[in-house]
């Protein structure tokens, strides 16, 4: 059986229009309606965002504000254990030693003693300065050699001491100590010592002359003197360089032990040619010259000795060293002097007369003529 739609339609029964309305107007009105109302809960939400975000500010507020007061507690609860504790270890257990690098430099520098003795001797020197030289008013010009020299060594180490004393002549020497740990790193100690240069340069001047002094005294030719004055600087100077030598370098110790042989050299000049040239002179002139270059050679073995145990090791402080070298340098050249001056003027043997234009100058007694013209030329 065929159903024809559109007699189904027919038989369907009709929906009057005014019962139930247009059905556009009907959802353009309820639509209008509905956006009236959009403000309205626009408004209820930011009013409810509004509420919410207060109380979350309140509550964040009051969780600060708790945490701050438990920090703090919790602060000086450690505190309070802290100070328990630490007081507890202190009369109980002794600290834990710990190692601290020597940063601080050391400076190793003359004190009161240094400085006073430094003075005295400079007073001392300049004392035998005038005495020498007025112990030669009453000397022919001729005579005066030993008087000159011997006042000259004097007045040198007086200024050299004046210069010591007034802080002058001085340079510092750095030296790092390493101290080596087992279980922790190594440390290091940077060390400033004092050293006496101007020392060194009275040495160059003073030292040649008390061996000319000797020399002359036992009558030696000039080409042994030379050599001994030779050996005498080469010492002195060698000795300087060790002064400022650093002790890892092996040089320091090796400009020592050339300076130890060139006194060797001085010792061999004056105790082999010296003494035999004395000995040719006379019985007293032999004595005198053994005494007083045997004295002399003692003093002057003093000086590496404390050269040494001072500038060398560094064992000694800069006072300890200021009064050795003091002891000997007045010892060595006030007293010699004085020894030399007397003993010279008791004993005519000794006498050296240097006339010519030593004497006279450029007179017709002191002329220095280079030839002399053959008679009848």
């Amino acid at each position: 059986m065929i159903v024809d739609p559109a007699q189904v339609m027919a038989n369907f029964p009709k929906l009057p229009s005014e019962t139930y309305g247009n059905p556009i107007s009907s959802l353009t009105s309820k639509f209008g309606s509905a956006t009236s109302q959009i403000p309205s809960i626009t408004s209820g939400i930011a009013s409810t965002l509004s509420s919410a975000t207060s109380s979350v500010a309140s509550s964040l507020s009051s969780a600060t504000s708790g945490a701050g007061s438990s920090f703090a507690s919790v602060t000086s609860s450690l505190a309070s254990t802290a100070t328990h504790t630490h007081h507890h270890s202190a009369t109980s257990v002794a600290p834990i030693p710990s190692v601290i690098p020597g940063n601080n430099a050391i400076y190793e520098q003359a004190g009161d003693a240094g400085q006073r003795t430094l003075w005295v001797v400079f007073v001392i020197m300049a004392i035998a300065t005038a005495a020498f030289s007025a112990m030669s008013w009453n000397i022919p010009i001729g005579k005066r050699l030993y008087h000159i020299i011997t006042t000259i060594i004097v007045m040198t180490a007086a200024i050299s001491y004046f210069a010591m004393a007034v802080g002058d002549g001085i340079s510092y020497h750095h030296t790092t100590i390493t101290e080596q740990h087992k279980h922790v790193p190594d440390t290091t100690q940077d060390v400033y010592r004092q050293v006496y240069w101007a020392r060194y340069v009275d040495w160059s001047i003073t030292t040649p002359m008390l061996l000319l002094d000797l020399a002359l005294l036992a009558g030696m030719n000039g080409a042994y003197i030379f050599l001994a004055i030779v050996a005498d600087l080469v010492m002195v100077l060698t000795g300087l360089f060790a002064a400022f030598g650093s002790e890892s370098n092996p040089g320091k110790w090796g400009y020592y032990t050339i300076a130890c042989i060139a006194y060797l050299v001085i010792i061999w000049h004056l105790a082999l040619h010296g003494r035999k040239q004395a000995a040719a002179k006379g019985g007293k002139v032999g004595t005198l010259f053994a005494s007083i270059a045997g004295f002399t050679l003692i003093l002057w073995t003093a000086y590496p000795i404390v050269w040494g145990i001072a500038d060398g090791s560094r064992k000694a402080s800069v006072d300890a060293e200021i009064i050795s070298y003091a002891v000997l340098d007045v010892l060595a050249k006030p007293v010699f002097g004085m020894w030399l001056l007397l003993s010279h003027q008791s004993m005519p043997e000794t006498n050296i007369d240097l006339g010519g234009f030593w004497s006279h100058g450029f007179d017709s007694e002191g002329n220095i003529r280079v030839g002399d013209d053959e008679e009848g030329a």
